[in-house]
């Protein structure tokens, strides 16, 4: 039992999982072995990079909550991270970045169309252990996610005038990009529950993976680099518009929005300008606003879980709202 007070980390959530996040990482590396010399390259490389298995975390939980065992929950995990980790590797290519998780990305160190061209690998392979598993409910349910998030990618593609994003415009973009696959892993935990709870788990994923992009975006605002002290800014800097600032933009002086005008028309923002904004945004109060509305919806998802039986599980299930909303980095 995780005590309500201590900050919870990602480690007491998958206390007692170790196993299965190893076999996860197993089926992922048996599922995209090729034979072909620059695939077995850029895979090498792509193992490296995986995350520390958010998603798979909540799958396993969610199918334990739901008591009933689902067999093939490694196996769903493993594409569940296939899916993230191909629009990782598209969203890099299409924002071209060249750093993830303090490694060079695909397109940097490759190229761009090996980026593309691996993403879509990681695709088909998730595609055919789907397929492979013989049951149309997990395909329907990840078939759907990647469509949603692709859908969401054009979208983002397609806001020509980042300051004219508005709050809708923004919760539809992270419902596709984010919180859909978090829901859909929390959907392929109860496959074999209750429509009902079914449901209830995929509404969990989506107002925690909602609130999971919200705190993602506020820390932009909030966490420092190490060298300058200043807020790292990222998402400033790559002219990307996110709540925070969405909800500070009207309550603006002239002056306050000519510095954010100017950093807008900035190539490469300075990390003067950068601060400046983030000080405009934090005083109009856009980081409290992005924190109570990333609260809210942790509350929402609580709510969810009251369609599990009480146990272990489902409050592991509660403490990972918690770690999604006071995590710090």
């Amino acid at each position: 039992m995780i005590s309500e007070t201590a900050p919870v980390s990602l480690a007491d959530l998958q206390v007692g999982l170790g196993p299965r996040i190893d076999e996860v990482r197993a089926q992922i590396r048996r599922a995209i072995a090729a034979d072909f010399p620059l695939i077995a390259d850029v895979n090498s490389h792509l193992m490296q990079m995986q995350g520390k298995m958010f998603r798979p975390t909540l799958l396993f939980l969610v199918n334990r909550a739901c008591g009933h065992p689902d067999e093939r929950a490694v196996r769903l995990a493993a594409v569940v991270e296939l899916i993230h980790l191909a629009t990782l590797v598209h969203d890099d290519s299409v924002d071209h970045s060249v750093m993830r998780r303090g490694m060079p990305t695909i397109n940097a160190l490759f190229s761009h169309q090996i980026s593309v061209i691996m993403g879509d690998y990681l695709y088909s392979r998730a595609v055919i252990e789907l397929v492979e598993l013989a049951d149309l409910k997990p395909l329907e349910v990840l078939s759907r996610v990647t469509n949603e998030m692709t859908i969401g990618e054009m979208r983002q593609l397609l806001a020509h005038d980042p300051l004219t994003f508005s709050e809708a415009d923004y919760d539809l973009l992270i419902r596709a990009k984010t919180a859909s696959l978090i829901s859909g892993a929390c959907e392929c935990g109860a496959l074999r529950a209750s429509p009902d709870v079914r449901q209830a788990m995929a509404r969990f994923g989506n107002a925690l993976g909602m609130a999971f992009q919200i705190i993602d975006d506020l820390l932009d605002f909030t966490e420092v680099e190490a060298v300058t002290g200043k807020p790292s800014g990222l998402d400033l800097r790559e002219h990307k518009v996110t709540l925070p600032l969405i909800h500070a933009l009207p309550k603006l002086s002239a002056a306050q929005r000519a510095d954010v005008d100017a950093l807008m028309a900035t190539p490469e923002p300075s990390a003067e300008q950068v601060a400046r904004v983030v000080a405009h945004v934090r005083d109009t109060g856009g980081l409290d606003y992005a924190k109570a509305r990333a609260h809210r919806l942790a509350e929402d998802a609580v709510r969810e879980l009251d369609r599990l039986p009480a146990g272990p599980d489902r409050d592991l299930l509660r403490a990972s709202v918690a770690f999604v909303t006071e995590r710090r980095k």
